[in-house]
C-alpha cells in the first residue's frame, strides 16, 4: 500500500508540474485538434465517412501516445536540467518506482487528447458519438493509458543515458502509431510489420479502444493482452533502469545535459 500511495502521489505531483509548463499546455491544446482535423479529412477523402468516429478515436490515441513519448523523455530531461535527477536516482527506492509516476503523469495528461479530439469532431464535424459499448470504452481508455504509462517507463530507462532524449522521441512518434494501427489499419501495412505490432502494447490498447467504440470485435481480450505486455514492459523497464543508472554512475554521465 505504501508503494501504491507513493506512485499515486508522485503521479499527481508530476501532473501538476506538467500543468505549469507553457510548452506542455500549448502542445496539449493544439496537437490533438490538428490531428483530429487531419484524420477527419483523410477519411472523408478516402470515401469512408462512416468511419469518422474511428478516425476521431484514432487521433485521440495518437495524442495520448505523443504525450507519453515526449512527456517521458522531456520529464527526464527536465529533471536533469533542474539538477534533481541525481536525487531521484539516490532515493531509497528502486529507480523504476521513482520514475514510474513521471511516465504515468504524462499518460494522465494525455487523456485530454482523447477528450479534445472527440469534442472537436462532434462540435465541428458533427460526428455522432454513438459508441457500440460505452461501458467497455470507459474502461478501455484508462486501461490503455495505464498500459502506455508502463511502456513509457521502458522508454524512460533509455532516456536516462541520453543527453537529448527528444532526439530519440522524435524518431519514435510516427513509426509507433503507424505500426500500432491507431489510424491506419495494420492489414494495409507490409507483412513484416505484423510481428513488430504484435509485441507493442500500443497495438492492443488501440485495438481495445477501437473495438469498444465501433463494436468490431471483443474488447476484453485485447485489453488483457495490452495490460499483460505493459506489465512485461514494467518489469523489463525496472531491470533496465537499474542497469542504466549504475552505468551512468560509473561513467559519470548522469548529470550531463
Amino acid at each position: 500500500m505504501r508503494t501504491l500511495r507513493m506512485i499515486a502521489i508522485g503521479a499527481l505531483l508530476h501532473a501538476k508540474q506538467l500543468s505549469r509548463s507553457p510548452f506542455e499546455i500549448t502542445t496539449a491544446l493544439i496537437v490533438p485538434v490538428v490531428q483530429a482535423t487531419l484524420a477527419v479529412y483523410l477519411f472523408r477523402a478516402g470515401g469512408e465517412p462512416g468511419r469518422l468516429l474511428e478516425a476521431a478515436v484514432g487521433a485521440g490515441l495518437m495524442g495520448v501516445w505523443s504525450s507519453v513519448l515526449f512527456g517521458s523523455g522531456g520529464a527526464i530531461q527536465n529533471q536533469r536540467w533542474q539538477g534533481t535527477l541525481e536525487m531521484i536516482m539516490l532515493a531509497p527506492r528502486p529507480p523504476a518506482l521513482v520514475v514510474l509516476p513521471i511516465t504515468l503523469a504524462t499518460a494522465l495528461t494525455g487523456t485530454y487528447a482523447m477528450l479534445a479530439t472527440l469534442a472537436w469532431g462532434r462540435l465541428l464535424y458533427g460526428i455522432p458519438l454513438t459508441f457500440a459499448d460505452p461501458l467497455a470504452f470507459v474502461v478501455a481508455v484508462p486501461g490503455c493509458i495505464v498500459g502506455l504509462g508502463m511502456f513509457g517507463l521502458l522508454l524512460a530507462s533509455t532516456f536516462v543515458l541520453l543527453r537529448n532524449a527528444n532526439a530519440l522521441a522524435n524518431t519514435l512518434e510516427y513509426p509507433i502509431w503507424l505500426v500500432s494501427g491507431m489510424l491506419v489499419p495494420i492489414t494495409s501495412l507490409p507483412g513484416w510489420t505484423g510481428p513488430i505490432a504484435a509485441v507493442l502494447p500500443t497495438t492492443w490498447g488501440a485495438r481495445a479502444v477501437r473495438e469498444a467504440a465501433t463494436g468490431s470485435g471483443p474488447v476484453w481480450p485485447s485489453l488483457g493482452i495490452c495490460l499483460a505486455i505493459s506489465l512485461a514492459c514494467l518489469a523489463l523497464g525496472a531491470i533496465m533502469m537499474t542497469h542504466v543508472e549504475r552505468r551512468a554512475r560509473a561513467a559519470a554521465t548522469l548529470a550531463l545535459a
